[in-house]
């Protein structure tokens, strides 16, 4: 039986434990769900051997065995969980705590029918030599142009197949095997199953769709040292940080500043929020563990004060302020956001994303299952 002197003792040092690790520490004690489900055939309702299942832009993933069954462990969060095999559509869901409690997920896949390379053969035919007349804008456009980016490697630059379009002044790259991107800057190692990727020369704006599985590298001591440095650079001032914030309320204490953007006679103005969560509409629902959020603006300034651009940006453009790191969100009008724990949002493909976040491409991504140490 404990004394009261042994149960002081536990509080105090309980106590005082929170006082100096504050409240990151305890967010960083992170638990897991279990996801368990079958893949079949939609037509058949066979069974799928080998099918790869995985939680996109993270480490954590698994082939179906010979019964089409899957089981994997996810940190509390939301993902979005893809399905690809070979022949057939990519499947995605969003999954989170709540999926765990079905134990009878079932993820239908429709064999292809008329894939989307088919068609753009039709209208385009593939470009010859196309990697070596759009490898280097490709590697830009999808890879970066960070210092970082200058440490990655595309493993298998053949799968990638190039259709430009003159009509349209667009450029399509499609890819029918994953491809592999050696990031030696971060220590990952990423297997992209790209759908497609397009770039709209007139808007100079470009889409992607693929679903990214990130594998950490191994290596010694020292450069596991330079790997978590980097990751910590990459993650402070990242949009997954930003939503992070965002989730917990605390977006002052870790660098982040918003403003509205305004226009008013055909010219831009920003105006200072005073209360941010407010102007924001910030809801908590502690039923389900989710953020919701609705801008009162569209378009949102976003400011990250505790790190400058890189040079390689600045030199890009002169105007850019050399202090801090400027970003522009644009949201549809009158849609909510959701955020989950871990910084997972949606609907990610309805955010519009210019400045220096937009600047940052694949190899300044870091997986959904990251802690900062």
């Amino acid at each position: 039986m404990k004394t009261n002197f042994q149960i002081l003792f536990v509080v105090v040092f309980i106590f005082i434990l929170s006082l100096l690790l504050g409240p990151v520490a305890l967010k960083a004690q992170t638990s897991f769900y279990k996801v368990k489900g079958k893949v079949i055939d939609k037509n058949t309702r066979l069974p799928l051997q080998g099918a790869s299942v995985f939680a996109q832009n993270t480490t954590i993933g698994e082939a179906t065995d010979s019964a089409g069954n899957f089981s994997i462990y996810l940190p509390e969060g939301g993902y979005s969980l893809a399905t690809t095999y070979t022949g057939y559509e990519t499947e995605t869901i969003r999954i989170s705590h709540a999926t765990s409690l079905n134990d009878s997920l079932v993820i239908e896949l429709n064999p292809e029918q008329k894939s989307l390379e088919a068609v753009t053969i039709v209208i385009n035919p593939e470009v010859k030599n196309g990697w070596e007349k759009y490898g280097s804008f490709f590697t830009d456009n999808f890879i970066g142009q960070t210092k970082f980016a200058k440490q990655c490697v595309i493993k298998n630059p053949e799968v990638l197949h190039f259709y430009f379009s003159k009509k349209n002044n667009k450029l399509k790259v499609l890819a029918k095997e994953p491809l592999i991107v050696d990031n030696f800057a971060l220590g990952y190692t990423l297997k992209f199953s790209i759908d497609s990727f397009t770039n709209y020369y007139n808007t100079k704006t470009n889409l992607f769709i693929g679903y990214p599985l990130f594998e950490q590298m191994s290596g010694d001591s020292l450069q596991e040292k330079i790997w978590n440095e980097n990751r910590t650079a990459v993650y402070k001032g990242s949009l997954l940080q930003f939503m992070r914030s965002l989730y917990w309320q605390t977006l002052r204490e870790d660098g982040f500043q918003l403003q509205f953007i305004v226009k008013n006679t055909g010219e831009d103005y920003s105006i200072p929020l005073e209360d941010v969560y407010g102007a924001l509409n910030y809801q908590s629902d502690d039923s389900t563990n989710i953020v919701s959020f609705r801008p009162n603006q569209q378009e949102v300034a976003l400011i990250y004060t505790n790190a400058k651009p890189e040079k390689i940006y600045l030199d890009m453009d002169s105007t850019v302020d050399k202090k801090f790191q400027l970003s522009t969100l644009i949201f549809p009008k009158d849609e909510t956001f959701f955020i989950e724990q871990n910084g997972f949002f949606y609907d990610q493909e309805d955010l519009v994303i210019n400045g220096y976040l937009g600047f940052k491409k694949i190899a300044d991504m870091l997986p959904y299952d990251y802690e900062p140490e």
